[in-house]
């Protein structure tokens, strides 16, 4: 694709999402009726809300962050060169501050760009909701109002992959699975994250799934671009 990009001004990230409690039945009554008008289209008549609520992680109306892994490169151009990955994760409001505190003063300038696959459609406005949920002011790099178009500092590994076909969806699995990519995918998927998270409480599993999507996002983009693929050797946790 020849993209032209400085690698160490781009922020990798992926996120995980959960419903924002265990069980349906521990929403409110008026949360509930309102999930059950929200997913009447994607339900029809095939299941009920309370049977459709596994699913409720998608929407960050009713849903929460419960991991974001972000990724970074330095010395790109050298021998030395490393991919710098770390996570954060909890409570919700700390890692949405951690992740505000990082861009503040480390990806803060017009040059930086974040980057995610389908991060356009689900992981920057999913994060920026849950910001604004939780009253936590937005910060630059997710604040896109009266921006252009060519002004927004973001990055989508699968937008690139589209090649302006918008009715075309590529998972990250199948992405990396035809360039000849290490796939991420060789322990849970999105859809075991909510039970992962409440049955069997082990945020570690869902973290090093999440660590693995952002190495391979940034694999993709290296891919695009013809670039040599990051060794294991050279991914560093911090």
């Amino acid at each position: 694709m020849n993209l032209k990009l400085n690698f160490e001004n781009i922020l990798f990230l992926d996120i995980e999402t959960v419903p924002e409690v265990e069980n349906f039945t521990d929403l409110t009554e008026a949360k509930q009726e309102l999930f059950a008008l929200k997913t009447q289209y994607q339900r029809k008549e095939d299941f009920s809300p309370e049977d459709f609520y596994e699913k409720a992680g998608i929407w960050a109306e009713f849903g929460k962050i419960v991991c974001i892994s972000v990724g970074y490169f330095t010395n790109f151009n050298n021998a030395n060169r490393a991919f710098r990955i770390t996570s954060f994760f909890g409570d919700e409001v700390k890692i949405l501050e951690d992740f505000k505190k990082l861009l503040n003063s480390h990806f803060n300038k017009a040059q930086h760009l974040l980057c995610g696959h389908n991060g356009k459609e689900f992981d920057f406005p999913y994060i920026a909701r849950r910001m604004i949920i939780n009253q936590i002011e937005l910060p630059e790099k997710l604040n896109l109002f009266g921006k252009k178009p060519w002004e927004i500092p973001h990055l989508d590994t699968m937008e690139l992959w589209k090649f302006g076909d918008y009715k075309h969806f590529t998972s990250l699995k199948l992405l990396t699975s035809i360039l000849g990519i290490p796939s991420p995918k060789d322990d849970i998927d999105g859809s075991e994250v909510g039970a992962v998270f409440y049955k069997e409480k082990n945020i570690k599993r869902i973290v090093k799934y999440c660590e693995k999507d952002t190495i391979a996002v940034a694999q993709l983009l290296l891919r695009f671009n013809n670039e040599p693929l990051i060794e294991e050797v050279n991914i560093i946790s911090v």
